[in-house]
């Protein structure tokens, strides 16, 4: 039986999180795509708590961009400002079972220039 876009992608995923975990001082960056949004967080998956969080339905992001990649990248600096003013400055990336680009690679390149290290 063929697997479904969906279950596809939870698949990778989970693929992926056997291998990265995230810490107080390093956690995880994890993303989440739909059709109209993004999301991001830092978790600390040790003590699991999400230490911050970014998404592109709010009003500073929203209102300031047009195109979803661009509001990728407003996520993506907007989450490096909320982690630098928590001390963090280093995490792992979690691309969530999606592909590395357009979107997933513009929210970590505004991470990055947020000043996140990756």
């Amino acid at each position: 039986m063929k697997l479904t876009k969906a279950k596809s992608r939870r698949r990778i995923h989970n693929r992926i999180r056997k291998k990265i975990q995230g810490t107080a001082t390093r956690p995880r960056l994890a993303v989440f795509r739909s059709n109209k949004a993004i999301y991001c967080q830092l978790i600390d998956d040790l003590n699991g708590v999400t230490l911050a969080a970014a998404s592109s339905l709010e009003k500073e992001i929203a209102a300031g961009t047009s195109s979803k990649t661009e509001q990728a990248t407003a996520v993506g600096k907007h989450l490096g400002e909320r982690a630098k003013s928590k001390g963090i400055e280093a995490i792992v990336f979690d691309r969530g079972g999606y592909l590395y680009h357009g979107r997933i690679k513009a929210l970590a390149d505004g991470a990055r220039a947020g000043g996140l290290n990756f």
